[in-house]
């Protein structure tokens, strides 16, 4: 046997008991195919779950495949006293089914004609000619040759009551059941991926989570060490304020100077016409020599605030690019705490 198609669908079978139920055959869909019996000249519907035949029907010209919705069919097979169910995961695949087991159908009708045909020619028994009377099937019964070459009416109308006990199973079956239990396995295979989804989900939240944790306390460590270079940056704020007054203090002890230097160049312009007051003149050499000596205190002052300036300064330079550091690190784990809640936020939606 060859397959000659092949789906997939959910399988059922009608329950024995009620006749109008359908008995899932399996919790998942199932590979269902056409097979071609070249030795016996026969078709098969054969569907296997696990070790197990679910479906093993052999096409007859006289079964009929029904659509029951766009998603499910049915067709009745009288050697295996059941009826079949399928349920597809779209019509498409319905309809390629159906039009295959029509195929299928008329292929049978034309292997049993054929075959028919075959057994009349090497049967002399059935070479009857028109101006023969076939005996009745009631009337002539001699012997068990003839039995052979006709049907009884007893097996006829068996196989006419099982038709219609057939025809009112399928009459009496709940299109909607059918329905709701190919919708039923369908939304349990998806409950099934999104329980899968969900635990890995869970896994990747636990992992963000310790990753937050992480980002979390990192961010405390960086808001400590900002905290600090605030300080430290009112620290240097007071020191911009000294040096505002060094700035201001030396500003005077300029102008002090350069007072003194006038008086001393005017000292010594009248010193040539003051020859006779010498102790005028002793004076104004000791005050002179405490101008100097005022003078160089002032410029050795002046000297150690130029210096503690540019020290502050290179202070305050180093601090600023500490705190714009830390300020971008700050701002990279901002964005991507804000990221990562983003991710959270979805994936509690």
């Amino acid at each position: 046997e060859q397959p000659i198609f092949s789906t997939r669908a959910h399988v059922f079978q009608i329950d024995p008991a009620t006749k109008r139920n359908w008995i899932p055959a399996s919790k998942h869909a199932l590979t269902v195919s056409y097979f071609y019996d070249a030795t016996r000249n026969v078709y098969r519907i054969i569907s296997v779950g696990g070790t197990k035949a679910i479906i093993n029907s052999t096409i007859t010209p006289n079964m009929t495949f029904t659509k029951t919705s766009q998603k499910f069919g049915q067709w009745a097979d009288s050697r295996a006293n059941t009826v079949y169910g399928l349920g597809f995961a779209s019509e498409q695949h319905l309809s390629q089914f159906a039009e295959k087991f029509q195929e299928v159908k008329e292929a049978a009708r034309l292997a049993r004609e054929k075959s028919q045909d075959k057994t009349e020619l090497t049967n002399p028994a059935l070479n009857i000619t028109s101006h023969q009377v076939l005996p009745s099937p009631i009337i002539s019964s001699n012997g068990p040759g003839e039995d052979k070459l006709f049907r009884s009416q007893s097996a006829d109308v068996e196989i006419t009551t099982e038709k219609e006990r057939l025809k009112k199973m399928l009459s009496e079956g709940s299109v909607s059941e059918v329905q709701w239990e190919a919708e039923f396995f369908s939304l349990q295979d998806n409950n099934n991926k999104l329980v899968a989804a969900l635990h890995e989900a869970n896994a990747n939240v636990d992992q963000w989570k310790k990753q937050l944790a992480a980002y979390q306390e990192e961010t405390e460590t960086l808001r400590q060490r900002v905290a600090e270079l605030e300080s430290q940056g009112a620290h240097d704020s007071a020191s911009e304020n000294n040096k505002e007054e060094l700035s201001q203090t030396l500003e005077e002890l300029e102008l002090l100077i350069k007072a003194k230097d006038e008086e001393i160049q005017m000292l010594k312009s009248q010193k040539c016409g003051r020859w006779e007051a010498e102790g005028e003149r002793e004076e104004m050499l000791q005050k002179l020599q405490e101008l100097e000596a005022r003078n160089a205190e002032l410029e050795r002052r002046l000297h150690l605030a130029e210096q503690t300036l540019a020290e502050t300064l290179a202070e305050r330079e180093k601090i600023q690019n500490e705190v714009t550091k830390v300020a971008e690190i700050m701002d990279v784990k901002i964005f991507e705490l804000s990221e990562i809640r983003q991710g959270l936020a979805k994936l509690v939606e």
